[in-house]
């Protein structure tokens, strides 16, 4: 390896380290930190991003990717070194534009805010999250206004989330998909289906074991991995041999753990999976949320609640729970956890309805950053979208503007990655069916592990050595595309509602 390769190799190591020791902090912040520890945390991980934001964008990081890549020019374009030296420049030259002080300020508000939000949403007050909401939004803002290069403000939020990605091509494909999505919810939401079977009482004891065993179908290695509690579901890749995913209980409403926890795992796969030359620099992470997310979504929709994983469950459920459920069978379960009905709770809502939970936050994120709202107007913008929208009145902000932690740890941006996440999730759904031959049938005898390898195969591996786009081609030999998705939901409620997929036409 030459010289100028390692040397560049040695610095970003280093500074990769420093990023998940920020991310050991911030998982204990939401899961074991006692609340008084807030402010310290805070301090320390706007810290740690000082340090490494400063020594990333300094002169002698650029002058070592300039040599770097000077010594790379005749190298494999796809080799490793070759892509992470232009994958790190990417990230240099965006970076160096933001103020090592801005950036520190960014992490201090965000560790401030998640805390803050966790306490105003147990109590259903927005006044008090305001301020550190009005504060996130305000530096976002003047995060924007280090680039000119975008084609508006936003589009330097989402590149962070979705490298490359711009809002108005974001804003195409969920018009095309709430088209196809209208009618198919008026159609069935009307019908009344039996949703008793995850409805009841659910000892949470018997859900741990529920959820142990399935994520131990999916790969959950305990030598590895950690489960734990919080308010928010998330999976964290602290390092390699080290993935924290959590989920949240409820004692009435049993997809709320299962279905968090195959979430989170599905993160923690990729994490998991990525290959082990990539670790410890720029390439040891996910290449998008968008793919990121469509893991999440995979394994949580098609997986967790298709027919055939259903009938691994079902058997699950009854000889654990007994009593109403002792009888549960396959075609009810996929049933009930299948209903399409507007919702308000976003992790909750079906994968018809979804998707307009997030057109919703993606359109308040631009009128945010644009300054069309401001952060102490959004109860009621939001209250107004979801009447529009899923033709629902909002009872409280802790089911509206504060269900989610996004914006409290000042993620504005990701966002659209979910919606994203499942398109991506039905073309490599369909990719891998064709590829695998008999994924139902190995779904329904438990066996995840086909499914799994053929993703750690074709996604995980790479890291984030190619964009989003590059990667999905190179695994369905296509971008970003609507109707995969459109015709699998078609088919699936079809299933379940037992009508014509003809009906389900837009």
């Amino acid at each position: 390896m030459s010289s100028a390769v390692q040397a560049l190799r040695d610095r970003l190591t280093e500074l990769e380290d420093l990023r998940h020791a920020a991310a050991l902090m911030g998982w204990d912040q939401q899961t074991m930190m006692p609340t008084r520890g807030a402010t310290a945390r805070a301090e320390a991980i706007a810290a740690i991003e000082r340090v490494r934001h400063g020594k990333f964008i300094a002169e002698e990081t650029g002058e070592l990717l300039e040599a770097a890549a000077e010594e790379l020019r005749s190298a494999d374009p796809d080799g490793d070194d070759r892509r992470l030296v232009e994958v790190a420049a990417r990230r240099w030259d965006k970076s160096r534009r933001v103020p090592t002080s801005l950036a520190s300020e960014i992490a201090r508000a965000g560790s401030i805010g998640q805390r803050v939000w966790v306490t105003a949403r147990s109590s259903n007050d927005f006044t008090a999250f305001a301020p550190y909401l009005e504060r996130n939004v305000s530096l976002a803002r003047e995060y924007v206004t280090c680039f000119e290069n975008f084609d508006c403000a936003y589009d330097a939020l989402l590149d962070d989330y979705e490298p490359e990605m711009k809002s108005s091509g974001v804003s195409r494909l969920f018009s095309k998909l709430k088209s196809q999505l209208v009618p198919l919810i008026a159609r069935v939401a009307p019908v009344t289906i039996d949703d008793s079977p995850v409805n009841g009482s659910f000892p949470l004891s018997r859900q741990r074991e529920l959820v142990a065993q399935v994520m131990a179908l999916m790969g959950f290695d305990p030598a590895g991995w950690r489960l734990d509690d919080t308010v928010h579901p998330f999976a964290s890749g602290i390092g390699e041999g080290d993935v924290r995913i959590t989920t949240r209980w409820s004692e009435s409403y049993l997809p709320m753990s299962l279905y968090s926890a195959m979430h989170e795992c599905g993160h923690g796969l990729y994490e998991e999976g990525i290959a082990p030359t990539l670790r410890r620099t720029p390439l040891g992470r996910a290449c998008s949320l968008g793919l990121h997310e469509s893991q999440s979504r995979l394994w949580e929709n098609m997986v967790g609640r298709g027919r055939p994983f259903c009938g691994v469950l079902a058997p699950l459920i009854a000889r654990l729970f007994g009593g109403a459920q002792s009888a549960l069978c396959s075609d009810s379960l996929f049933r009930a956890v299948n209903i399409v009905t507007p919702s308000l709770i976003r992790v909750e809502a079906d994968e018809a309805t979804y998707a307009l939970h997030i057109v919703l936050r993606f359109e308040l994120e631009q009128d945010l950053i644009e300054g069309r709202v401001e952060a102490s107007d959004l109860p009621h913008e939001w209250n107004t979208r979801v009447k529009q929208y899923l033709g629902l009145d909002v009872p409280n902000d802790a089911s509206g503007v504060l269900q989610d932690v996004h914006w409290s740890a000042g993620l504005i941006g990701y966002f659209p990655t979910y919606a994203l996440g499942s398109l991506i999730a039905a073309q490599l759904w369909e990719r891998a069916e064709a590829d695998l031959g008999a994924l139902d049938e190995q779904l329904a005898a438990g066996q995840l592990s086909p499914l799994r390898e053929w993703l750690r195969e074709h996604v995980h591996r790479f890291g984030a050595k190619y964009t989003g786009t590059d990667l999905l081609k190179r695994a369905v030999g296509d971008g970003i595309r609507v109707e995969p998705f459109v015709d699998y939901l078609r088919r699936k409620v079809s299933d379940v509602y037992g009508v014509a997929v003809s009906e389900l036409d837009g």
